[in-house]
């Protein structure tokens, strides 16, 4: 059920109030009109996804909000890039980004948001710029043939009680068997694994599946290196920058296969289709378009504002320490409560002594791991989707992923709004993993220069969408790249990243807070927040605000409606199964399915 939109008040008109000295620069707020009543003031630590997630529910609900954020612009990681010197005859610079932007159609809270940002034209909102990709293509090196894999429904049950497990089990077999080329008993034990996940109680995920790494629920090491490829490192490495070797079963299994894989193929329990993008740059289809909404909410934004130090006081926070971002214009800033929306390799240094010893919580935070995950756009003169959708290179040393953009943008005439009017398509690649030697310089990523780091980058996605002789990325193709500037030093014996991504090895679920802490007007929000997406992401960031906002009414003692939540997708058919295990969970037996 969505029962977002009838459960909320919208406040129009709302104008935000003083930034209280804030240092940074500050966007003014919506019209003038009656302020927000009585609710209080909160401060949102930080701009991204789940800080402007936060600010949205909060506003929404009466208080006067405003946002802190480091960087001059909104949005995170999820921000568009203009990459400087590109522009010419009053075209926008060429947009860059982080890293693409993937909305799978299993994603639920993040959609929500999507519906209820205005977006002149759409009658459904930011939402309706999602475009549909239609395939994957996992591309193989050394001119091995590639597979095909459509993203579109291939069926569901036709009655309420025909999903079964050997249902499921049927189908999967279909479709794998069709996209893929392994052998009939590797892909029977795979899905014979997926079963036992899919059966699994809540406590056997949470004690058992979240202790074994995913390499070792699959066997990956018994069986082919195909099907180490393809199961085993392309759904860890490649989509989560985590080691199959040691990422939890309960965060592959339960976000990919089960909702990505299997429910997304059975059309059960989505917003929409299996894969989804946005029609433009990020900051242009959404971003931009929330800010404005938010202003209109009352909501006040102060750039270019580090977070310091959270100020524990007599049980509570009495205020945040900020400066600008070289350090200068030290001050601290207040509000009746703070939600603390910045990414936890960012949070945990703000969180002094007093405050962890508050809640200790925040100490097991320590724990949480972060890696590298860094995108690189290639402009080109010729549009070159490869595939009408994403491209996961299951050969490529260091992970590559990567999406030909122009295909989906039909909203922008790219070459006459972008750049200097020769490009006419962006490809925007990622790669996951930094610490394997490449196939160009026998380099790491960690260890090339910025130059060498993209080159290298552009023969592993050569290698693998190109035939010999007839390669479908050209080099007299490409004008220019832009690689995300967060990272810094390359080349050097120090590298940086201040962009950095969670990742989920096992055990990492108990080192996860939850939104609401042991001080009162003191609030977390951010993909490392556990929640039921249980996954870094931009759904897992909107969730965690969401989290956090009803924690914060809760403790306000409000009467305004709480936030609408949604978790992964359960068949009510597989709960009697989920009985069972959880019984003989507790009894020390495995899993109905589960034959080692």
């Amino acid at each position: 059920m969505r029962t977002g939109h009838s459960r909320r008040t919208l406040l129009k008109g709302a104008a935000a109030g003083a930034a209280g000295g804030a240092v940074g620069v500050t966007l003014p707020a919506g019209p003038a009109g009656a302020a927000p009543s009585g609710q209080g003031h909160v401060a949102v630590l930080g701009g991204g996804v789940s800080g402007l997630t936060a600010a949205h529910e909060l506003a929404e609900r009466g208080y006067r909000v405003t946002v802190y954020e480091y960087y001059d612009v909104l949005g995170g990681k999820a921000r568009s890039i203009p990459v400087p010197g590109s522009a010419a005859a009053g075209r926008k610079p060429l947009p860059g980004e982080h890293g693409f932007r993937f909305i799978p159609g299993f994603y639920r809270n993040l959609p929500d948001t999507l519906r209820r940002i205005p977006y002149p034209g759409n009658a459904d909102g930011v939402h309706d710029n999602l475009r549909s990709g239609t395939e994957t293509l996992f591309a193989r090196a050394g001119g091995r043939a590639d597979l095909h894999f459509p993203l579109r429904r291939v069926t569901t049950p036709p009655h309420l009680g025909d999903l079964t497990p050997a249902w499921i089990r049927d189908q999967l077999l279909s479709v794998l068997g069709l996209a893929t080329r392994m052998p009939a008993y590797e892909l029977s034990y795979f899905v014979n694994r997926l079963l036992v996940f899919l059966t699994s109680c809540e406590v056997r995920r949470d004690q058992q599946w979240e202790r074994v790494p995913w390499w070792d629920f699959i066997r990956a090491e018994d069986f082919s290196e195909e099907y180490r490829r393809l199961f085993a490192i392309g759904q860890s490495r490649n989509l989560t920058a985590t080691k199959a070797e040691e990422s939890s079963t309960r965060t592959v299994a339960g976000v990919y296969m089960e909702n990505f894989l299997v429910f997304g193929l059975l059309g059960l329990g989505q917003d929409g289709d299996i894969d989804r993008v946005l029609n433009g740059p990020t900051t242009e289809a959404w971003l931009d378009p929330w800010v404005d909404h938010l202003r209109s909410l009352g909501v006040e934004f102060v750039l270019s504002t580090s977070i310091r130090d959270v100020v524990y006081k007599n049980g509570r926070i009495a205020g945040v320490r900020v400066t600008a971002p070289d350090g200068t214009g030290a001050r601290t800033v207040t509000a009746d409560h703070y939600v603390s929306a910045l990414p936890v390799e960012h949070a945990r240094p703000t969180w002094g002594p007093a405050l962890r010893a508050a809640d200790p919580q925040l100490g097991r935070c320590d724990a949480l791991r972060t890696d590298w995950m860094v995108g690189v756009q290639y402009y080109m003169r010729t549009q070159t989707p490869m595939v009408n959708g994403h491209v996961n290179c299951l050969d490529s040393p260091w992970s590559v992923t990567a999406v030909g953009q122009a295909q989906f943008w039909d909203a922008h005439d790219f070459p006459a709004e972008y750049g200097d009017g020769r490009a006419v398509d962006c490809v925007s690649a990622i790669a996951s993993e930094w610490d394997k030697p490449g196939i160009l310089y026998g380099k790491t990523a960690r260890q090339c220069t910025r130059e060498e780091f993209v080159a290298e980058v552009w023969a592993q996605l050569q290698d693998a969408v190109g035939v010999a002789g007839d390669p479908v990325l050209k080099d007299e193709d490409r004008l220019a790249w832009f690689l995300d500037p967060a990272v810094t030093g390359m080349g050097g014996p120090d590298p940086a990243n201040r962009e950095q991504l969670l990742i989920h090895p096992v055990g990492s679920l108990y080192n996860r807070p939850s939104a609401k802490t042991a001080v009162p007007n003191f609030f977390l929000a951010g993909d490392y927040v556990r929640t039921g997406m249980n996954l870094a992401s931009m759904e897992g960031a909107n969730e965690a605000a969401r989290h956090a906002v009803n924690a914060l009414l809760d403790a306000d003692g409000s009467a305004a409606a709480r936030c609408v939540t949604w978790g992964h997708y359960q068949p009510p058919e597989l709960e009697p199964l989920k009985r069972v295990d959880e019984l003989r969970y507790r009894l020390g037996l495995p899993n109905t399915f589960d034959l080692g």
